[in-house]
């Protein structure tokens, strides 16, 4: 899926455009037991609350493609026959009415996930009359082009509040607020089958993390039997890696501010572009950005060798994983945070045999909030 696909089925969990009437949740302990289960219609419920149970469900289609949101792709084989992509298709084929797949899920999800505390599951089922779009981009709504059935998955962590002081109207006095269970955004889910091309996809899903360092691959290898991409931070952890043991003494700061510099380029070039497709990144381009930085040839091969073993030679990556919004410069001793676009100010030298990091100063130097002066040497 790619973002505009994302945003038009995001539209839908709002109360004038949903067509969802009830949601199955299952409320479990941190000792995997189920604490009770019940199938809630919306019709019956109030407005406010509602509306927050559409939201907690839209949240599975919020964050960035290749970090949050990550295509699932399952082979053809399993869509002929598979224990996995049955169960799925039990699920939307029956609008989550077959009691016996939503209970397979649940085991699924539970003997599988690892959350610490406790959790809900909460599944819902939609259709989606898909307006017919013009070759310019015009969307005609009383015209739909297919019908797209759905559902969404969405786990949330169930925390409990602290005690607190608080107000209370009725009796105009303040008295402790006792402790109790809240439904916090969810930390994993997914949306099956895809939404691709504006229409569905039974080949493929769309899975939600909400921590760009762990994304529950143990939950996906239960659901759906298929591999999950590396996690955004481990992405960009092992390619700062590669980048160093392979280019060892010529990874220098110039050429470490040359890459970050032209990823942020493509980026923004891309955004500029308005392209609907997420922009990836090879291993050719890389080393064309690479070679554009001054690396010699052999650091190059190097860099291409060590690439495939850590993410696969066909492995395309998504330059936001790769970047970061701040520049840091560390030492054991000194972390120096610079802006980004002033990279400019910071260089690197051997003065007398020993290491410097220089920074020019300009508009002023604080030390703890003290302003100070740079005098000239006598």
């Amino acid at each position: 899926m790619n973002e505009k696909e994302v945003a038009e089925i995001r539209r839908r969990f709002r109360l004038e455009k949903s067509n969802i009437t009830h949601v199955r949740v299952c409320y479990v302990n941190e000792n995997r037991e189920i604490i009770s289960q019940f199938n809630q219609s919306l019709a019956m419920t109030e407005q406010e609350e509602t509306e927050q149970i559409l939201a907690c469900l839209k949240r599975v289609l919020s964050g960035t493609l290749g970090k949050n949101l990550m295509d699932v792709t399952f082979t053809t084989q399993q869509v002929v026959d598979s224990e996995e992509h049955r169960l799925l298709m039990a699920l939307k084929n029956s609008a989550l009415n077959d009691e016996e797949a939503v209970q397979a899920f649940y085991q699924k999800v539970i003997q599988s996930l690892t959350i610490d505390g406790h959790y809900m599951i909460l599944l819902a089922f939609d259709t989606y009359d898909v307006p017919y779009r013009t070759k310019d981009g015009e969307t005609q709504e009383e015209a739909a082009s297919e019908v797209y059935s759905y559902l969404v998955c969405s786990v949330c962590p169930v925390k409990m509040t602290k005690p607190a002081l608080s107000y209370f109207a009725r009796d105009n006095l303040l008295h402790n607020r006792s402790v109790d269970w809240i439904l916090s955004p969810p930390e994993v889910g997914f949306l099956f089958p895809a939404f691709d091309d504006r229409a569905a996809n039974l080949y493929n899903a769309l899975y939600y993390s909400r921590n760009l360092a762990e994304n529950h691959e143990e939950l996906a290898e239960a659901v759906f039997h298929c591999d999950l991409p590396m996690p955004a931070a481990e992405q960009r952890e092992t390619f700062d890696t590669v980048l160093g043991e392979t280019l060892e003494e010529d990874c220098s700061l110039d050429v470490v501010q040359s890459v970050q510099e032209r990823l942020q380029e493509m980026i923004q070039e891309h955004k500029e572009r308005k392209e609907a497709e997420p922009l990836t990144l090879s291993v050719r381009t890389v080393k064309n950005v690479l070679e554009g930085c001054g690396v010699p040839e052999n650091r190059l091969e190097a860099f291409e060798e060590k690439y495939g073993e850590a993410f696969g030679a066909d492995t395309e990556l998504s330059p936001r994983n790769l970047v970061d919004r701040k520049l840091q410069v560390k030492t054991p001793d000194v972390v120096i945070q610079v802006n980004p676009e002033r990279s400019d100010l910071v260089q690197t030298r051997i003065i007398n045999g020993a290491k410097y990091i220089l920074i020019r100063a300009e508009g002023g130097v604080e030390v703890n909030g003290v302003d100070i002066h740079i005098k000239e040497e006598q």
